[in-house]
């Protein structure tokens, strides 16, 4: 009964942490009471584009400047290494009261640079983001009978070989009546949490007030009047009605000529509370999709783990039972006609080649894979909502950081059980370890990096950032890892149940190259992740939310027992053929699916993405694509190394052979 009790827990977590996946969160912020009349201030993110993958500032562009200057907001270390830069912008509204042709500016006469510029822009389809209270707004547009959503709208349109841009701009808001119960203790903060938590008991709390639950936009291409607007100021009313048509554009671009923007607004009272007001952008579509998903993944792990009941209760079950009931006599003479995988007894823990090399890797897979677990479970139960731009990116980061003294702990403690308990070098492996993958991350980002900076892209890491970074990383990771490295130090060695032979023993000839198998094994850790890999890929490339993180709380999970399954599979049938060379296979074996996982990318890349435009945005995709491949072989072959390790150490430790 109480094995049932527990898997009933287990079974109730997991559809609970998947439950999460369907639209629970924490909303970002606390909501912001508006009384009608008060200003809403638009803000604007950078601008984006799925051709060229590089973001730039919204005023790169010849757009409406406020007249307070141009000032960005507070932004975490999370946004600025996704390249977000949030501005404010000269869109302003006040609660509840509709507006429209409002006059927003009439630019300078376009330069030759600003039109090429302009015109290059709306070739590569770059996209504008505003953003009110927190919140991207929301275009829709009709195809083929169906609705669909997307944030932001384009800067403008090319027709018939003629540049139009979208300079009107139609917005809705919807507002929902302020609720004192909204202001709960479960709601976490972002950037802008500081000037928006509401008093408690404020005298004016009983005037009405209203809350942000919705933001759209339509873009329209208007032709305007530029006589007619030289004498308006800013927010004056425009002289003529503007229609608002978004299937015809009118305003066209050339050289030398000025563009004027305007706008309206019109506010509508909505059924929509707070806590929901992120369902319309985290919304999951192909629900089916990730299940088939985590049934893949189950196929999977069935099939693998009969294979490895085979092994355990038919094989090696068979051979530990039949020597424990023979008696002495009988056991030093079946020791004599010792086959398969015990004729490799005096070998089987013999040192491996570049053994520091396989310390640091493991230790560094520990580390990543730490880090991706907590971060997921963290996003899965709502603690790191989208609201909060940049959350995920800084818990990462952060996690990753704190996890340095795992790293430093299993890569120490595994180079002295290899050593047999030798405490030489460990403080050199430490160091190994707290460089390794971050040495490799700097390299790729920093190259990255320049061609960013080459292209005067926001996505660029400012220098002041790179010097953070580097501080966080030798101030706390590299003395987290140290310190790691020093326990491990002092920790027991793993002592191996059998001795090994001075002489190491000669491996028969294989009918095919070992490391054919190895790599083919990968393949079925990619089955089990391949489904869900594609919604991520759409999420970081295609600009599309992804926050169905109990679903992919699951799939790691289940990727984590296909891996052990896998290598310990194919570490048996190596140790079966008299092949002891178990250890770097056992971690490639399972780490090969990086391989397939790189090709995927790069079939993205060539199918999906096939706007993507010019060398350096190509080169950034797989520059990024590495970096992602690079970690994902570290965590996955830590699982099978240390699985594989597991299996070989009870293997041996169950049958005493001379």
């Amino acid at each position: 009964m109480r094995s049932m009790d527990r898997f009933g827990i287990w079974v109730l977590a997991i559809l609970s942490v998947i439950q999460s996946s369907f639209g629970f969160y924490l909303p970002g912020s606390y909501p912001h009471k508006y009384e009608v009349g008060d200003y809403l201030n638009v803000k604007v993110n950078s601008l984006t584009s799925i051709e060229t993958e590089m973001p730039f500032s919204y005023y790169s562009l010849p757009f409406c400047k406020p007249s307070e200057g141009i000032k960005d907001s507070a932004e975490n270390l999370g946004e600025l290494l996704m390249g977000d830069r949030i501005e404010n912008s000269p869109y302003r509204f006040k609660m509840f009261k509709n507006e429209s042709e409002i006059f927003l500016c009439q630019t300078d006469k376009l330069s030759a640079d600003s039109f090429k510029l302009l015109k290059k822009r709306i070739d590569e389809m770059y996209q504008v983001n505003p953003m009110l209270d927190n919140l991207p707004a929301i275009r829709y547009t009709k195809k083929d009978g169906y609705v669909l959503r997307w944030t932001g709208y384009p800067v403008g349109i090319k027709v018939q070989d003629v540049y139009y841009v979208f300079n009107h701009l139609k917005f809705k808001v919807l507002v929902h009546k302020y609720e004192e119960a909204a202001n709960v203790a479960r709601v976490m903060g972002t950037g802008d949490a500081a000037e928006v938590i509401p008093t408690i008991g404020k005298k004016d709390s009983d005037v009405p007030g209203y809350m942000v639950v919705g933001f759209e936009v339509v873009p329209c291409s208007f032709a305007h009047n530029g006589e007619s607007t030289k004498k308006l100021k800013m927010y004056e009313r425009y002289t003529t009605p503007i229609k608002c048509d978004s299937t015809s554009v009118s305003m066209s671009v050339k050289e030398g000529q000025s563009i004027v923007f305007s706008y309206e607004v019109s506010f509508e009272e909505s059924d929509i509370k707070w806590p929901s007001r992120w369902d319309a952008y985290l919304k999951m579509e192909g629900s089916k999709v990730h299940w088939f998903s985590i049934l893949n993944s189950l196929m999977v792990i069935t099939f693998l783990a009969g294979i490895v009941l085979v092994i355990f209760l038919r094989t090696v079950r068979r051979d530990l039972t039949r020597y424990e009931e023979l008696d002495k006599e009988a056991q030093a003479q079946m020791n004599e006609e010792l086959s398969g995988w015990k004729l490799v007894v005096g070998d089987v823990f013999r040192a491996p080649s570049n053994a520091s090399l396989l310390c640091v890797m493991v230790g560094d897979g520990v580390q990543i894979l730490g880090m991706a677990v907590v971060t997921i479970l963290f996003a899965a139960l709502g603690f790191m909502s989208p609201a909060s731009r940049g959350t995920l990116i800084t818990g990462m980061l952060f996690f990753y950081m704190i996890l340095g003294i795992s790293a430093g702990y299993v890569s120490v403690r595994l180079w002295r059980t290899i050593g047999f308990g030798d405490h030489r070098g460990w403080m050199s492996v430490a160091w190994k370890a707290a460089c390794f993958f971050p040495g490799i991350a700097f390299l790729i980002l920093t190259t990255l990096n320049f061609l960013l900076w080459g292209s005067h892209s926001t996505g660029a890491i400012p220098f002041s950032l790179f010097v953070i970074l580097l501080l966080l990383w030798f101030c706390i990771s590299v003395p987290l890892t140290l310190i790691g490295g020093y326990f491990g130090a002092k920790a027991p060695h793993i002592e191996f149940p059998v001795r090994t032979n001075q002489i190491p023993r000669e491996i028969p000839a294989q009918k095919y190259p070992s490391w054919l198998l190895v790599l083919g094994t990968g393949t079925l850790p990619f089955g089990t992740l391949f489904i869900e890999l594609f919604f991520i890929m759409s999420s970081i490339w295609m600009g599309r939310v992804y926050y169905v993180f109990g679903f992919l709380f699951v799939v790691l999970i289940l990727l984590v027992v296909v891996c052990a399954e896998v290598s310990l599979v194919l570490t048996y049938m190596h140790l079966c053929v008299e092949d002891y060379k178990w250890w770097w296979k056992s971690f490639f074996a399972s780490g090969s699916v990086a391989i397939y996982i790189f090709i995927y990318s790069i079939n993205y890349l060539v199918f999906d993405l096939k706007s993507l435009s010019g060398p350096v945005s190509a080169t950034l995709y797989l520059g990024y694509s590495l970096f992602m491949v690079l970690a994902i072989m570290l965590a996955t072959g830590t699982v099978g190394f240390l699985s594989s390790f597991w299996f070989v150490h009870y293997l041996f430790s169950s049958v005493k052979l001379d």
